[in-house]
């Protein structure tokens, strides 16, 4: 079984080795710490039976006041040993619930290598984010990413998403 939950201080040195493990875009410690003490409801485990973190999102609240108030989604990471299980849905949408419920969030965006099929698909069709534009050279290596978007008062119906999240927290993982 896996369960999801809010992350705390505890937690972040395996979220940092959770990113290692499984992306190229990686952070120092730091940068986990200002998210944990300036967004605390936005970042979210996916802890094993025996305390293990397979998986994570790191989220922030965007602070550009040109543009209305929404959410970014900074890093998700699953372990590919608990993948295509629904954790990163469950993640993602612990996260957006709580963007748009505690800190009245618009929309929430995100950047996704162009050539990263599966998290596409995740956020096109099981999230319902669009490509907003295509940011040019945006990752370390010189590949292209996709900004995309989720517009909570579009996409999200907040009882569905109350429901669909509630059943997640104690997702069902066989092992």
């Amino acid at each position: 079984m896996v369960c999801i939950r809010m992350a705390t201080v505890d937690d972040l040195l395996q979220m940092q080795t959770t990113n290692l493990w499984c992306l190229p875009e990686n952070y120092q410690m730091k940068y986990y710490f200002y998210h944990l003490l300036s967004w605390p409801q936005l970042l979210w485990v996916a802890e094993d039976f025996d305390g293990k973190i397979v998986g994570y999102v790191l989220a922030k609240m965007e602070e550009d006041e040109k543009q209305p108030k929404h959410g970014h989604i900074t890093s998700l990471s699953v372990l590919r040993t608990h993948r295509k299980r629904g954790i990163a849905t469950a993640l993602m949408r612990r996260s957006q619930l709580e963007m748009a419920e505690v800190f009245d969030a618009e929309y929430v965006s995100l950047h996704v290598r162009k050539s990263n099929r599966a998290a596409f698909h995740l956020y096109k069709e099981t999230l319902q984010y669009a490509i907003h534009d295509v940011e040019k050279g945006y990752y370390a290596d010189g590949e292209d990413a996709y900004d995309m978007r989720c517009t909570f008062k579009e996409n999200l119906n907040k009882k569905a998403l109350e429901a669909s999240t509630e059943a997640m927290e104690q997702l069902q993982v066989a092992n």
